[in-house]
């Protein structure tokens, strides 16, 4: 059964690699990646290294964007800083509190093969306990509260892919892409120092990822008067 509407937590992540360049790894940091990209004859495990902040071994969170409709408004806020178990206890403790139920959902644009693993698996590292909504041990795959607007997109199409800017294109959303996009967070984070910056991008991205939802599920996109930043 589809929930709810108001019963909906989206979200993106924003991540970086723990270390910004290959050359600050460990000599066994440098092992353990370079036999990730034993197999990769055309580039080197140090240009491979620019990936780096896909992968939840390598990689933390610095922001998490959140969005919930409540009362006739989108309301937004972002969880973010240097500190990267900070941010998931905050995020861990929201969740708890005010998404915990059998009823409530997460959604996230591509969530099931990027966000929502790289959570559960940071959340772990942090020594943690996962969430209600983020533990799935036992679970049958309807049980999982887990909605992602780019499965939906798919349409059971298993090598589509398609990206969240390329969908609010096609159905007339803002892009969330006007100042910089998903490849230059690790450059904004350590040479910029500008967390508000990567804040803002964050955000956007859940405004867009709400308001894509919506399209594919035929419901009026909201407003921009309708959007709280918190």
């Amino acid at each position: 059964m589809e929930p709810n509407l108001q019963h909906i937590l989206f979200l993106d992540i924003e991540t970086v690699p723990i270390h910004y360049q290959y050359s600050s790894l460990s000599l066994q940091e440098k092992e353990l990646w370079d036999k990730k990209w034993l197999y990769s004859k055309d580039v080197t495990a140090e240009q491979q290294y620019s990936k780096a902040g896909v992968y939840a071994e390598f990689a933390k969170v610095v922001c998490i964007g959140l969005g919930f409709f409540s009362e006739g408004k989108f309301r937004t806020k972002a969880i973010s800083g240097d500190d990267e178990r900070l941010i998931l206890i905050e995020f861990s403790e929201l969740l708890e509190k005010y998404f915990n139920s059998k009823h409530h959902a997460l959604c996230a644009h591509n969530g099931k093969e990027f966000d929502y693993p790289f959570l559960c698996r940071r959340i772990l590292v942090n020594k943690l306990p996962l969430p209600k909504l983020l533990q799935l041990q036992g679970m049958k795959p309807w049980e999982v509260k887990h909605l992602d607007t780019m499965e939906m997109w798919r349409f059971g199409d298993i090598k589509n892919f398609t990206s969240l800017n390329l969908l609010a294109h096609i159905f007339g959303i803002p892009s969330p892409k006007d100042d910089i996009d998903g490849s230059q967070i690790a450059k904004v984070y350590y040479e910029e120092k500008n967390i508000e910056r990567i804040k803002t991008y964050c955000v956007k991205d859940v405004v867009t990822l709400a308001r894509i939802y919506q399209a594919l599920k035929g419901i009026e996109i909201l407003n921009e008067t309708d959007i709280i930043y918190i």
